[in-house]
């Protein structure tokens, strides 16, 4: 089936190839086949239906091939057949698309691998460490090769060093030895160069001859020791230089295939052009296009422009010519280019190792640990069981201390309403009140012989808080403090002014309930918000990672998200540097890397190795879309847009790099791309 890119790269033009007007003929049996064949293929064709139909097709022309005159053919039979081609050539052309699309992007994510294995010391070592094994497997072949060769038995002996040396004398010191490149096959072709010390001077002494022999002897021993790292990183050097420069060869002919768009659109659109012969017509442009494609198919960049390797067929066999070389192209063309391809990558070695050699390692490791694990387990079983005892009720009563009672009683609180008091109650505040008012106004109607009135007035005086005539009352007393307190009122007065402290002290104690009570709520959400973070910060760890390690996450996770922030960067790049291709490239033998262009105007066509380069990113940005975004949301339609005026061979390098641009402002903050690190 097509991917999503070539489908909607395509889409237009599986809707073409119009047919002809319908002649007068009467219809037959030819005609009812071409006509159910047409309706057959009105849907877009995968690969096994584009060459089911064209095999359908031939034995059609096959069933009924009579020989006709040219008079006799029917305009309307040969619109018939061209619809057929021209969806079979738009599904070919889909195909094609969708192989160096594929390949290309293989290739890059191939490069991407060996580029993170030659990156860092460890991988460097641990990756020779899990290939060790395939290393002596192809040693061992290398040597039972040669020892069937000479007629030597098989022994033990024979794997001696002696016998090695023996076996595989070394022709040249500038050359890696013929066991070496059995560990190391790429030395075939990219030879290694050993980096020798400087020659020092002639020692004088004795003690400098020593010194500069025990140098040399240290500085060998650690060039033998360090040599399989060294030539084991220069392996994955070599392989990922090998893909990228596979990938701009695919990537070169799959920014061909892009511009051929317009062509294949005009050649479907076009009318046939009549010969002097009535009733008989020539495609041209279809067939070249055709041929065009197969040249692509190939390999074989060419200009657009340029005319079909083959002459212009007879008139008598112009259409079975075109059909022949629609189905040259599905049935060799593509396929030899596939097998091509296979046997490129595997005759040099290029794809990553298989998975059981790069698991053996921790394959090996896991039993033996496993064991360990399990007896020390079954030892401190009794531990074991007593932590996962603790662990379970410190989990329970987290929950149960600071989650639940915590909760229940926040809602206790809003069922209550705060009517009870925390501190003081509101009748206990009263009480002292009336008991202070009864106080002063029995001590102001036996002192100050106060009526009905004065006591009423006094009583209002008393509710505001004015005890002015009772402190009036202690001011006279105490100026003859013995007396008055022998035969006057001075401790009553007294004992009133401890009543009012008592008073004040209550209703101060009754605001701060007060306070209390209206922020009651408030402090229980505060006492039960550290349990919630807690719970919270452990949840979302948890779902991170589950969902981060598989790749899901808001947005597709941050690696997904950072995967197209380097593809957008990326497309960015192509478009300011525009890498251009030195010269065409066979499939067998992909290119070096492409060689910096000079500069252009904006307006300038974007070269075919920029443009497939730039396609790679873009398809990230669109599988990104499609697999991440939410369905049928303003957000995935928005972005599809811009994706999709990237993907239009019709816009230039400045109008690209407008949506470039657009795209860092429309979606940047979106989905974190100015968080992004490392």
């Amino acid at each position: 089936m097509n991917t999503s890119f070539s489908a909607h790269y395509v889409r237009s033009l599986a809707t073409s190839s119009p047919l002809l007007s319908v002649s007068d003929a009467a219809p037959n049996s030819k005609k009812h086949s071409l006509q159910a064949l047409v309706a057959s293929t009105s849907q877009p064709l995968s690969s096994s239906d584009t060459r089911i139909a064209l095999k359908s097709l031939q034995s059609i022309e096959n069933d009924h091939s009579s020989a006709l005159s040219v008079a006799d053919a029917d305009g309307e039979e040969y619109a018939l057949k061209r619809a057929v081609i021209g969806r079979a050539v738009v599904a070919l052309y889909a195909e094609a698309l969708d192989i160096y699309m594929q390949e290309a992007s293989d290739a890059e994510t191939e490069a991407e691998w060996w580029a993170d294995v030659g990156r860092s010391r460890q991988s460097v070592a641990y990756y020779f460490l899990q290939t060790i094994p395939l290393r002596a497997v192809n040693m061992g072949r290398v040597v039972v090769a040669a020892l069937r060769t000479r007629h030597v038995p098989i022994t033990l002996s024979t794997f001696t060093p002696a016998s090695l040396r023996r076996l595989f004398p070394s022709d040249s010191a500038l050359r890696p030895h013929t066991l070496t490149t059995a560990l190391f096959p790429h030395l075939k072709t990219h030879p290694y160069t050993i980096a020798r010390p400087l020659t020092s001077p002639e020692p004088r002494s004795a003690g400098e001859k020593a010194a500069t022999s025990f140098v040399s002897w240290a500085q060998s021993a650690i060039g033998v020791v360090t040599l399989p790292y060294e030539l084991t990183r220069h392996e994955c050097r070599v392989k990922r230089t090998d893909l990228e420069a596979l990938r701009d060869a695919r990537a070169e002919v799959l920014g061909a295939l892009t511009g051929m768009r317009g062509e294949l659109a005009a050649a479907l659109d076009a009318a046939p052009a009549d010969t002097q012969m009535a009733g008989f017509q020539v495609d041209d442009r279809l067939a070249a296009f055709v041929d065009m494609l197969r040249r692509a198919a190939s390999g074989q960049l060419m200009s657009p422009a340029a005319t079909p390797s083959s002459s212009l067929p007879s008139l008598a066999s112009a259409p079975q010519s075109l059909l022949a070389s629609v189905q040259t192209l599905a049935s060799d063309s593509l396929r030899a280019h596939r097998a091509q391809h296979a046997s490129y990558l595997a005759a040099r070695g290029l794809r990553r190792p298989a998975r059981l050699t790069l698991l053996w390692p921790r394959l090996l490791l896991l039993p033996p640990l496993a064991v360990l694990l399990v007896r020390a387990a079954y030892r401190s079983r009794a531990g074991i069981a007593e932590l996962a005892r603790d662990t379970g009720e410190t989990v329970e009563n987290f929950f149960r201390d600071w989650l639940v009672e915590p909760l229940m009683d926040v809602v206790k609180t809003i069922r209550a309403g705060g009517e009870e008091g925390v501190i003081v109650r509101k009748e206990g505040v009263t009480a002292d009140f009336n008991s202070l008012e009864r106080m002063t106004l029995s001590l102001a109607k036996d002192k100050l012989k106060y009526n009905q009135t004065q006591l009423a007035a006094l009583s209002a005086q008393i509710r505001l808080g004015d005890l002015t005539p009772i402190l009036e009352i202690y001011e006279e007393d105490i100026k003859h403090p013995l007396q008055s307190a022998v035969s006057g009122t001075l401790l009553r007065s007294m004992f009133v002014q401890v009543q009012k402290a008592k008073v004040d002290i209550d209703q101060a104690l009754a605001g701060i309930d007060k306070l209390l009570k209206s922020q009651e709520l408030t402090f229980a959400f505060v006492g039960v918000a550290p349990a919630f973070a807690v719970v919270y910060g452990v949840g979302g760890y948890l779902r991170a990672l589950w969902s981060g390690g598989r790749g899901r996450g808001r947005h597709g996770g941050s690696r997904r998200r950072a995967a197209v922030w380097a593809a957008m960067r990326r497309i960015e790049r192509l478009l300011v540097y525009q890498p251009r291709a030195a010269h065409a490239h066979s499939p067998s033998s992909p290119p070096s890397a492409s060689s910096p262009p000079a500069s252009s105007p904006g307006t300038a066509p974007i070269p075919p190795l920029t443009s497939g380069l730039l396609l790679l990113s873009v398809a990230q940005l669109r599988a990104f879309a499609e697999t991440c975004l939410p369905a049928r949301s303003a957000l995935k339609e928005g972005f599809l847009e811009d994706v999709a005026d990237l993907e239009d061979p019709g816009l230039g390098r400045a109008e690209k790099l407008r949506v470039v641009d657009r795209m860092w402002k429309s979606w940047g903050e979106v989905f974190g791309w100015g968080r992004m690190h490392g």
